[in-house]
């Protein structure tokens, strides 16, 4: 089947395949890209997907928000790129929730040249699964990364080493909690470690035997600790609140933090026990003593070259299919 959609706002039908196929590159937990999109004659609306929400590790939701927002600024990326102007209108019906954004592509502009950098970085991006090699990424970068979540009206706190050796305990304790729970298992099996055929989840081929949980980094900050690797770069993307529409803006915050990150040569892994457990997030929060909520914990460093993971086909994630003229 060939695909054709409408010409949208100021973009032409080939514009939007390519701007939505850019879109759909964004992370998602277990690679469940919980999105889709509907064209309008003005506009590109997001929704998100209900059906992929995981009822074990994410519950509320709040990581299917988080995926979205992440697939919302790679769309306004995209646009940006091809010099129009992506007029974004976030959570803009109360009588239905699953709609989160909607971009209007306007008037023509030059492409900023920040933007142009972003957009290069987005089929390069790629979600390291496996061990970092040693190096420590220079203080810099932290700036840098900062720089780029509050763009995005979210917050970088970082954590120190002593920090990070409490977080080292704390993220042990929760992914116990996470391996004590059979359904949990299942849910994880359903989506990890899947044959190559597959169109989403985590293909057993990008980690190459690397296990799907975050034991590796547990090794890794315990080999910092004796002092045979330098210090971790830990960051969290946080916000003040922890409403929808603040999952939404952290989510576009770490698709910016990737992007950048990406664009410097600098690989980002996701340490998800502490954020998804709910009583060691709260742990996680007091732990920071800055009183953000945090919504992402990621550790920067420098990694392998890593193969694609799979994507769905652009009419999967329509809710219409609309024919050019």
């Amino acid at each position: 089947m060939t695909l054709q959609v409408t010409k949208v706002g100021r973009l032409n039908s080939d514009q939007v395949n390519s701007v939505l196929r850019s879109a759909m590159l964004a992370p998602s937990t277990h690679n469940t890209q919980p999105w889709l999109f509907r064209c309008t004659r003005t506009g590109i609306e997001l929704h998100a997907d209900p059906r992929r929400i995981l009822p074990v590790t994410d519950p509320d939701g709040r990581e299917l928000v988080l995926s979205c927002g992440a697939a919302l600024f790679t769309l306004r990326t995209a646009i940006h790129a091809l010099g129009f102007h992506p007029a974004t209108t976030l959570l803009p019906s109360r009588a239905d929730p699953d709609l989160l954004a909607v971009v209007r592509p306007l008037a023509e502009r030059t492409p900023d040249p920040e933007a142009a950098r972003l957009a290069d970085a987005i089929p390069r991006r790629r979600t390291n699964r496996r061990p970092f090699r040693s190096g420590a990424v220079p203080r810099s970068m932290l700036a840098t990364l900062r720089h780029a979540t509050e763009l995005e009206h979210a917050w970088m706190p970082s954590l120190d080493a002593e920090q990070c050796r409490v977080l080292l305990d704390l993220t042990a304790r929760a992914h116990r909690d996470q391996l004590a729970d059979p359904a949990f298992h299942a849910e994880l099996g359903r989506w990890t470690g899947l044959g190559a055929s597959t169109r989403d989840g985590v293909p057993a081929y990008a980690t190459e035997g690397a296990p799907a949980d975050e034991s590796w980094l547990l090794e890794e900050f315990g080999a910092t600790h004796t002092g045979t690797r330098p210090d971790p770069l830990v960051v969290v993307i946080g916000s003040l609140t922890d409403e929808r529409l603040d999952r939404l803006q952290a989510g576009q915050a770490l698709q910016r933090v990737l992007l950048t990150a990406t664009g410097a040569g600098v690989d980002a892994s996701f340490i998800s026990p502490p954020i998804l457990v709910r009583a060691a997030r709260a742990e996680l929060r007091r732990l920071l003593g800055c009183g953000v909520w945090p919504q992402v914990l990621l550790r920067v460093g420098y990694g392998s070259p890593l193969p694609w993971t799979p994507r769905r086909p652009l009419e999967d994630v329509l809710l219409e299919t609309l024919v050019s003229a």
